[in-house]
């Protein structure tokens, strides 16, 4: 398991993932933050993008913050590999 830090822009116009320089995922959801809303759409577009199940995708602190640490059934290089192969700000959409 590994756990990545991730900064997350909810009301975003179009859902997207950007891997920074420094490790960070940038997320880009729609979803607004109500009821933990934002969230929901943060571990789908994660588990979708990287071929996981849902249930695969665990938000271990930072809940109720835009920055926030997930926990990944994969390597940082898998998870990388599975984000188009870099980690110098590539956005996925």
């Amino acid at each position: 398991m590994t756990r990545v830090w991730i900064k997350v822009k909810p009301g975003a116009k179009h859902e997207s993932i950007e891997m920074m320089d420094d490790g960070t995922l940038k997320v880009n959801v729609t979803a607004h933050p109500v009821e933990g809303k934002a969230n929901e759409a943060v571990c789908e577009l994660l588990a979708k993008k990287l071929s996981l199940r849902r249930s695969d995708v665990r938000i271990v602190t930072g809940k109720a913050s835009r920055l926030k640490q997930v926990e990944l059934p994969l390597s940082l290089e898998e998870i990388y590999r599975r984000l188009n192969g870099s980690s110098e700000g590539r956005v996925v959409k």
